[in-house]
């Protein structure tokens, strides 16, 4: 018992798969008790009879037709099946092969009621006829489906996991391959039942069962999201779901046809089925290929409506996938022709968490980024006054700032001004991310074309913090910081501004660093050439190390580095005389 106790797992997977594997009509203890050679044995000696017995019948000779003919192919399937070298090793051969004879009795007894005529009804009749053939197409696909997929290989051959060596967790993957069998075989009640067990397994040891999934079974799965059993549809888009964010099965669930009815589940499903449904495109859409594909496949307006009416995780998850789509610039015009702009500058507003917000605002910003007409519609809808309203909040990030820095060239300085721009600006360069601290020098270097805006950032404040960016890690947020201050200094009192700070020539001098990753140089030697006007900041130049690093950037042709370097050089040998 205590060795019992230690795998509880395992036990748990074992009944699951026995209760999946009762088939209806199986016949009890007896008929368990007999092989699957048996069950071959007395499948191949009823279909003969059960062909003589169809082909006396002459009252409905249309479905009795049909009938024959799926009968005519039952010898050829079962001797493929028989073949098959894990014939006698698995289960499912046993229940497929029971599953033929229980239709093959159901043939002979229909047959015998149609010769004497003696049946309760000619409709009734006709239904249960309908039936049988139902009964025999499954059986037919049953068959071929075990031995063309590789499901019977797979359910009977498990693969444990490397480091896996115990004969628990061997028969447990077998198990698990089985359950995941029964995805494509049977009846809809037994795909249910394997569904169940799945789902609760899943719960416990997501990561091993995650990876015994292979395409047949991922394309069983994509299937059964279209049956019409809402609870049915509801469990497999669990399982998809996990899946998807495993990020494992990307490529089998997108190319087995995944996203037509994943769309349909987010337009139409349960509350519960649009979630997980959402939540699957939002990690599918990550890929530009697959976001292109949800557009042709008309998911843009199921999303951007789950949008305005989800709850707050599916409006979370809508608007990522949104911007994951935004992300791909052929179909930006298509999102705003379906009305996406509104949508998110309302989400940017009041979206219900602080992720859709984000997500809005990023979206926002793809939106905006090369395309001048969809600038103007964000415009147009209030989106710039949104956005700057949302920069108020005490960590603003870079989606915003980016947003804002699209925008800022398509609007009048008045407007900016009237709206609260630099405050706000202020605000994310003391206050933002380093994202969005990139962000606000960029826009600061997209407004400054006239000195009266210069003069203005200037007087907000904004040198200072912009020389502490010459101090980041990061190498794009220097050069941007060092290029809106080069625009800034061609203004004189932003250029004493400057002067007066005493980090800003040691900064300045340490981005002159010739190596290829700095692309900041340049923008550095502008703003030194305006500051060597001053002696007191030419001696702080030549202090700092700036004249070796300007002998290699005259060398290299860095504009403004040859007049610098004489202007430093002048100014030493004044000194050494002047000592003298």
């Amino acid at each position: 018992m205590a060795k019992l106790a230690a795998f509880p797992f395992p036990c748990k997977i074992r009944i699951m798969v026995e209760e999946v594997s009762v088939d209806r009509g199986s016949g009890g203890t007896d008929s368990e008790a007999e092989s699957v050679e048996e069950w071959l044995l007395q499948a191949q000696k009823l279909v003969p009879v059960a062909l003589e017995k169809a082909l006396e019948v002459k009252v409905f000779p249309g479905r009795w037709k049909m009938i024959v003919s799926k009968l005519e192919q039952l010898p050829s399937r079962l001797s493929d099946l028989s073949s098959h070298p894990c014939f006698s090793k698995n289960v499912l051969c046993k229940e497929q092969l029971q599953a033929v004879l229980n239709s093959l009795k159901e043939t002979v007894e229909l047959a015998k009621l149609c010769v004497r005529e003696k049946f309760e009804g000619k409709l009734r009749m006709q239904s249960d006829l309908d039936s049988l053939s139902g009964k025999l197409d499954l059986n037919l696909r049953d068959c071929g489906l075990l031995i063309k997929t590789g499901v019977l290989g797979e359910a009977t051959l498990p693969l444990p996991l490397s480091g896996c060596s115990s004969q628990w967790e061997s028969t447990d993957f077998g198990n698990i391959r089985e359950l995941l069998a029964r995805l494509q075989i049977g009846h809809m009640e037994a795909k249910h039942r394997a569904l169940d067990s799945l789902v609760e397994i899943i719960k416990e040891d997501d990561d091993n069962v995650l990876s015994v999934f292979g395409r047949n079974n991922v394309a069983a799965l994509v299937q059964l999201l279209t049956a019409t059993s809402p609870c049915i549809r509801e469990k497999t888009i669990n399982l998809i779901c996990l899946l998807a964010e495993s990020g494992s099965c990307e490529n089998w669930l997108v190319s087995e046809g995944v996203l037509p009815p994943l769309i349909r589940l987010v337009e139409s499903g349960s509350a519960v089925a649009k979630e997980k449904a959402v939540i699957s495109l939002q990690r599918l859409s990550m890929s530009a290929d697959t976001a292109r594909a949800i557009v042709g496949h008309g998911g843009v307006r199921p999303l951007i409506e789950l949008c305005k009416t989800g709850d707050s995780v599916s409006q979370a998850a809508a608007a990522c996938t949104l911007k994951n789509i935004s992300a791909v610039p052929e179909v930006r015009q298509t999102l705003a022709e379906e009305g996406i702009i509104r949508v998110m500058i309302s989400l940017v507003d009041c979206g219900i968490l602080l992720g859709s917000k984000e997500y809005a605002a990023e979206c926002l910003q793809n939106l905006t980024a090369c395309n001048e007409s969809l600038r103007r519609s964000v415009i147009s809808e209030g989106g710039l006054r949104c956005i700057l309203a949302y920069l108020d909040g005490p960590l603003p990030q870079e989606s915003a700032v980016g947003a804002l820095r699209n925008l800022v060239s398509s609007v009048s300085m008045e407007l900016l001004l009237s709206l609260g721009f630099l405050p706000r600006l202020v605000h994310v360069l003391k206050s933002g991310s380093v994202g969005a601290q990139q962000a606000a020098a960029s826009a600061i270097c997209r407004v400054c074309s006239t000195p009266e805006m210069k003069k203005l950032i200037g007087e907000a404040e904004c040198i200072p913090l912009l020389i502490k960016l010459l101090e980041s890690k990061s190498n794009s947020v220097r050069e941007v910081a060092a290029q809106a201050i080069s625009s800034l200094v061609t203004l004189s009192q932003n250029c004493r501004e400057v002067k007066r700070d005493e980090k800003s020539v040691p900064n300045l001098v340490q981005l002159l660093d010739p190596i290829p990753q700095n692309t900041a140089k340049k923008y550095a030697v502008a703003c030194l050439v305006s500051l060597s006007s001053s002696r007191k900041c030419k001696k702080l130049m030549i202090s700092y190390g700036a004249i070796g690093y300007l002998k290699k950037l005259s060398e290299m042709d860095t504009p403004g580095s040859k007049k610098l370097l004489e202007k430093l050089e002048r100014g030493k040998l004044r000194s050494l005389f002047s000592r003298k």
